[in-house]
């Protein structure tokens, strides 16, 4: 069985790019998972593991008003951490998450499963930046998981070219 960032490595090799992540809600699990890929350095730059305000401001860049204005689980910050992680690392793409993992802390605005995930990655004239909000069901440990998971897989979606149909 193909391992969950082996897809990654073959197409930042493929395209001699990096990766960075910017991580809240995982703690890390994302850059885990990608440098438990043997030759993981010769295609993953870092990941920053944002969990406070305090540090998505200090490591990414993430303006603190954006952060009071929408909060730290919103559209807004994710797009700026996932812009902070290629403006603070040396890569060409990016994945930031930011989200309620549960059990507490969520809302009725923001419930727990609620993520996040930002994806910048190469355009034709520049990096193009996607962002999209995602509601994964289960506790804690199911939720960050999802995350990874589906986090990983979107991104080889969003740098696979672009397919001409059969016909």
């Amino acid at each position: 069985m193909q391992s969950l960032p082996a897809p990654v490595a073959d197409l930042m090799l493929e395209n001699r790019w990096f990766l960075a992540t910017a991580e809240s809600c995982t703690g890390g699990m994302i850059a885990a998972a990608c440098t438990e890929l043997a030759g993981s350095s010769n295609w993953f730059e870092r990941g920053f593991v944002t969990y406070s305000n305090h540090a998505k401001t200090q490591m990414l860049g993430v303006d603190a008003a954006l952060i009071a204005a929408h909060g730290a689980v919103s559209e807004p910050v994710v797009r700026a951490m996932v812009a902070g992680a290629l403006t603070h690392s040396q890569a060409q793409v990016a994945i930031a998450v930011t989200g309620v993992a549960g059990p507490g802390g969520g809302s009725a605005e923001k419930p727990v499963g609620l993520v996040w995930l930002g994806f910048a990655v190469p355009g034709t004239q520049q990096t193009e930046i996607y962002s999209e909000c995602r509601q994964f069901a289960g506790d804690r440990t199911a939720v960050r998981a999802a995350t990874v998971q589906y986090a990983l897989q979107r991104l080889v979606e969003l740098l696979k070219p672009p397919r001409t149909p059969p016909g």
